[in-house]
């Protein structure tokens, strides 16, 4: 998550990775949840491919060169996940190994979870994606499809979290979840 976004900027490669990681959260979470009619999260397969996968790898390219390990770790790991997860969505992998995909995965959410410097807010980004990994990943070795559905409103919690903090932070709203720092900085999560 963006530490510093500055008031007098109107976007930054983080704020554009936030929503990306929101929306593809959004997708995925609503998917697992059913709770749109004739949308599953099959749908959600392209915006993962596309958006959640290559372009946050590419913004995690170009953070790691701005010199943001963190959100360059955050972007291009996350994208990563999506354009695998997209490539063996439908049923291409045993339910065995989509749970151990998730749980590796969520391996790394919980890594960011614990180093996001952006204090709660993007933590709470991060914890929710990560409990919704487990979640899914229990699921999948367990055959369970109750836990899917938890797991989709989890994700598509973590997804409104994600998109609020990067609109904030493109619109310079103040926000209760960021902190402000000397310099008049709102820092989005």
């Amino acid at each position: 998550m963006d530490n510093g976004v500055s008031a007098g900027s109107t976007a930054s490669t983080s704020t554009l990775g936030n929503i990306a990681l929101g929306l593809t959260l959004l997708a995925f979470g609503i998917g697992h949840t059913g709770v749109v009619s004739g949308v599953t999260v099959a749908d959600s397969v392209s915006l993962a491919m596309y958006v959640g996968g290559l372009a946050l790898f590419v913004l995690g390219l170009l953070e790691f060169r701005g010199g943001n390990g963190f959100n360059g770790m955050a972007f291009a790991g996350l994208g990563a996940f999506w354009f695998t997860w997209a490539g063996g969505a439908g049923g291409k992998v045993s339910p065995h190994a989509a749970g151990l995909f998730l749980a590796l995965f969520a391996l790394l959410a919980l890594t960011l979870t614990v180093s996001a410097a952006s204090g709660l807010f993007g933590q709470g980004v991060y914890a929710l994606l990560t409990l919704s990994l487990v979640l899914l990943a229990i699921g999948a070795f367990a055959g369970g499809d109750g836990l899917g559905k938890a797991a989709g409103w989890v994700a598509a919690l973590s997804g409104l979290l994600a998109w609020y903090g990067a609109t904030a932070a493109l619109a310079h709203w103040p926000t209760a979840l960021g902190k402000a720092s000397g310099s008049g900085a709102v820092a989005a999560g």
